[in-house]
C-alpha cells in the first residue's frame, strides 16, 4: 500500500467513547478509530486524557501473531498493551494502539496469505503515523514497537520524533528461526535449513516436506521472503531520532543479548533492562511455569520501571 494522493487512505475519528476511568485526579477516555485501506478497515483505540492539550501521542504497534491492540490473542488475555496505554494517559500521554489488518476487528482488512507481505505491516504503520499528524492537539509522534512490532517500529521511525524497542528481536528472523529449530532433531534441521537460506535468498522453496508444510508451505513462502530481508539491526543502525530499548530480564521469548546487539547496532540509544519484567511486561519472579501463567492474567499490573521509563524517555527534551 503505496503512498498516493489518488489513492489517500481515509481516515475518521470515530467519535464514540468506549471506556472512562478514575484514578486519583486523573481520567482518561478510550475513542475508537477507524482507518480505511484498500482492503479494509483496520481498527484502533486513541486513549487520552480526559482533559489535555498539546500532548505527546504514542503510537503501540504490537507483537507477532495473532495479536490485537490490547496484547492479547484467541489463546491467552493479559492486556497487556491496554494496561500500558491507561498507565501512559496517568502520565498526560495519549497512545494509538490498533490491530494489525487481519486481526481480530480488522480480520476484513486482511489480504490472502499468498498476498501478504511484511512490508503491508510497516505501510499501515506509516498511515496511521500520518493520520496522528493531522491532529494538531498533540505536540510529538513517538513509536512504541513491542517484540516484533519492533522492528515494523524501526521502518517507520524516520516519520516519528522518538522510537521505544520493547523486547525486540535483536537478529533478522531467519537467524531465529534456526536458532529456534537447533533443538530439534538433527533430521528436521537438515529439511529445514536449506529452505531457511532459499527463502533468505529471495527464492522460493519447491517440494517442501509434508512434515514442515505448517512452516513453509507455498503461500506464506512470499510472506516469509519479505520478512527476512530486514535485519534489526541494520534498521535500528538508520534511525537518527532519540531512541529508547527496553528489555526485561525474565523475558522468555527475547533476550537480554537481543537488546544489547540492538543497542551495539546504535550507539546513540538507550539502553534500560528492566529487572524480572517478562515478555507481556509484568514483573515476574518464579519459574518457567509461573512466568507462563501470567500470560493469560489481565489482572495484575505491569513493571513499574517499564512505565517511568517510557515516561522519561517521551517527556524529555
Amino acid at each position: 500500500m503505496k503512498k498516493n494522493k489518488n489513492l489517500l487512505i481515509l481516515f475518521s475519528w470515530c467519535i464514540m467513547t468506549v471506556n472512562a476511568w478514575a484514578n486519583s485526579d486523573t481520567t482518561f477516555i478510550e475513542t475508537k478509530i477507524t482507518l480505511q485501506t484498500k482492503t479494509g478497515e483496520i481498527f484502533g483505540t486513541l486513549t487520552t486524557p480526559e482533559k489535555f492539550d498539546k500532548i505527546p501521542v504514542v503510537l503501540i504497534i504490537a507483537g507477532s501473531g495473532p495479536t490485537d491492540r490490547d496484547g492479547n490473542n484467541p489463546m491467552m488475555k493479559n492486556n497487556s498493551l491496554k494496561i500500558l496505554a491507561s498507565e501512559l494517559s496517568k502520565n498526560n500521554i495519549a497512545s494509538l494502539r490498533y490491530d494489525k489488518r487481519g486481526i481480530a476487528e480488522s480480520q476484513s482488512a486482511g489480504k490472502n496469505e499468498e498476498g501478504f507481505r511484511f512490508d503491508d505491516l510497516v505501510n499501515d504503520a506509516k498511515e496511521w503515523i500520518h493520520l496522528l499528524k493531522q491532529d494538531d492537539r498533540f505536540s510529538k509522534i513517538i513509536v512504541i514497537g513491542h517484540s516484533e512490532g519492533s522492528l515494523i517500529g524501526m521502518l517507520t521511525g524516520s516519520n516519528a520524533d522518538k522510537f521505544i524497542s520493547i523486547a525486540g528481536a535483536g537478529q533478522s528472523a531467519d537467524k531465529i528461526l534456526k536458532e529456534q529449530l537447533s533443538s530439534q532433531p538433527k533430521e528436521v534441521q537438515d529439511l529445514s535449513f536449506p529452505i531457511i537460506d532459499s527463502l533468505k535468498n529471495g527464492k522460493t522453496f519447491e517440494n517442501v516436506p509434508p512434515m514442515l508444510n505448517v512452516l513453509f508451505r507455498t503461500t506464506v513462502q512470499p510472506y516469509i521472503i519479505s520478512w527476512f530481508k530486514y535485519d534489526p539491526q541494520d534498521e535500528i543502525k538508520k534511525l537518527t531520532i532519540p531512541t529508547l530499548i527496553l528489555q526485561g530480564t525474565n523475558d522468555i521469548q527475547v533476550s537480554v543479548e537481543d537488546a544489547k546487539r540492538l543497542s551495539n547496532a546504535n550507539q546513540n540509544a538507550e539502553l534500560v533492562l528492566i529487572k524480572d519484567m517478562n515478555h507481556i511486561l509484568r514483573t515476574i519472579i518464579g519459574d518457567l511455569q509461573a512466568n507462563v501463567a501470567t500470560y493469560s492474567r489481565v489482572d495484575l499490573p505491569i513493571a513499574n520501571e517499564l512505565v517511568k521509563s517510557i515516561t522519561d524517555f517521551i517527556l524529555k527534551d
